[in-house]
């Protein structure tokens, strides 16, 4: 059983900071992926750093900014970015389930600009009631880890060797392939959604037919279509 004072601290932004360090740490260094590879496909400096300024949403970046380099449409922007980070419409949701009195609608509004996969994992797997000031400290830490690493992916990929900045600039990449690989693991429908997604990916790009389908909308029609034949085959119950 917690007592009032221990549930008090372990609502602290200090309380939060230490739980987002781990956090910070990993978003450090795929940040400096990101940035390495946002700046080896032509996006200014300046830009790849305003861009995780403004953002929290490395698998949204790494799409917009190839969107950006090859000249896709705005509207392609928007689809793809909804697409890729709607699920952050439904961890806020849940979210709300936890939060206490402190959160009025302004401080909502504000801490879900920090929510991702790992913020909200955390956040959910408290046993209390969320208040603003473990918010605050849970995000604080992650989004200075993602600008950081952005930043000193930008300055390493104009100092470091052409060779040296590709290899680092797919790094990010892994953090994808770590996403999908034990989801995928412990369940048999996850792991055909993702290999439904690969197959109609490489189609796309590999048969000269769909030559003229560009980057961003062929991460839509993957999406979409994987997940919606394993909604089919294989529906969860709610």
């Amino acid at each position: 059983m917690f007592n009032m004072t221990s549930i008090k601290s372990q609502n602290s932004y200090i309380y939060g900071l230490g739980k987002g360090l781990p956090i910070a740490l990993g978003y450090l260094s795929v940040a400096f992926g990101f940035g390495i590879s946002a700046l080896g496909q032509g996006i200014w400096g300046f830009g790849a750093i305003l861009i995780s300024l403004t953002n929290l949403t490395s698998a949204g970046q790494v799409a917009g900014v190839a969107i950006i380099a090859a000249g896709g449409t705005l509207f392609e922007m928007i689809i793809t970015q909804f697409v890729i980070n709607v699920r952050y419409c439904l961890m806020g949701l849940a979210l709300t389930q936890k939060l206490d009195k402190s959160f009025t609608t302004i401080h909502r509004m504000i801490a879900s600009f920090g929510i991702t996969d790992e913020i909200f994992a955390v956040a959910a797997a408290e046993r209390w009631m969320i208040g603003r000031r473990f918010m605050y400290g849970l995000i604080t830490l992650p989004y200075i880890g993602w600008a950081l690493g952005t930043i000193l992916g930008v300055y390493a990929g104009q100092i470091l060797p052409a060779s040296l900045c590709a290899a680092l600039g797919i790094a990010i990449y892994s953090m994808f392939v770590a996403i999908i690989v034990p989801p995928s693991r412990d369940d048999k429908g996850t792991m055909v959604a993702v290999l439904i997604s690969a197959g109609l990916s490489c189609v796309l790009y590999f048969i000269p037919l769909f030559g003229r389908v560009s980057q961003g909308f062929s991460v839509i029609i993957c999406a979409v279509l994987a997940s919606g034949i394993m909604a089919f085959v294989s529906p969860k119950d709610l």
